[in-house]
Formats: structure tokens, C-alpha cells, sequence
């Protein structure tokens, strides 16, 4: 799924109501496109069984047995759950990237590197800071 500014979301609220939901950190990446630091995040670090889902509007993005250690500081998947994750191309910083946001909210998530391990051979290169884990029951 490919956005631009002008796409509405099933999941929508208005900035004020986004920054009442969110950490200011969260704030920034979900909806105004910044990058955590690498290695800031425990996700990165995180190996039981479970999901991932939207900090902003909790759609589950990605299952346990998705991830991978990348070692790139951040919590890398090679394949999302069908329709979870739209993509958009990001041209900022001087370069070309394929962006992921969350199909529900929009929420900017990271990037799209085709990098990856098999099946898919991409990787999904996540902020943590905008996932929320849930452990397999």
C-alpha cells in the first residue's frame, strides 16, 4: 500500500489527541518521521514467543518468529502480518528509502531494506519505541 499526505486511515486523530496518547518519543517517530537512537530499545533484544503491535493504535504489525537479530540496532522483521504494513518512498536526507507505516494509523514505523533473510530476503528495520510487545500466552 503506498501513501501520501492526503491518504486518511481507518485509525485517525487529531494531533492533540495523538500527543495525549503517545510519549513525546513516540510522538516524534509515529508522526513526525524521527529515527530512535540505535540500540536504545530492549524490542531490539527480545526473543520470546509473541506480537508486535502499533504503540499509536494497536494493530498488530509482526509475530516473534518474524524477527531477527540484524545487528543494526533495531528490531528488524522479514516479513509483516498481510496488510499490516503499508509503504510509501522516502526521499528524505538525501536519499531514496522505502518507508513502513502502520495501514491502520499511518503511523511511520522505519524502513524497508531488501537486505533480509530468506523467504522474503527483506528487512523490516523498526523503531521499538513505536512497537508494543505482547507474549504468547
Amino acid at each position: 500500500m503506498n501513501t501520501d499526505s492526503e491518504t486518511v486511515f481507518p485509525f485517525t486523530l487529531s494531533d492533540e489527541q495523538w500527543r495525549q496518547r503517545l510519549t513525546p518519543e513516540q510522538y516524534a517517530i509515529l508522526r513526525g518521521h524521527a529515527t530512535e537512537r540505535p540500540g536504545s530499545c530492549a524490542l531490539n533484544v527480545e526473543k520470546r514467543a509473541g506480537s508486535f503491535t502499533c504503540a499509536g493504535c494497536g494493530q498488530t504489525l509482526f509475530v516473534s518468529n518474524n524477527k531477527f537479530e540484524s545487528g543494526t540496532g533495531w528490531p528488524s522483521f522479514n516479513d509483516p502480518l498481510d496488510g499490516a504494513i503499508g509503504t510509501s518512498v522516502d526521499r528524505s536526507h538525501g536519499m531514496i528509502r522505502i518507508e513502513a507505516h502502520c495501514s491502520n494509523c499511518g503511523g511511520h514505523l522505519g524502513h524497508v531494506f531488501e537486505d533480509g533473510p530468506p523467504p522474503t530476503g527483506l528487512r523490516y528495520c523498526i523503531n521499538g519505541a513505536v512497537l508494543t510487545f505482547h507474549p504468547a500466552s
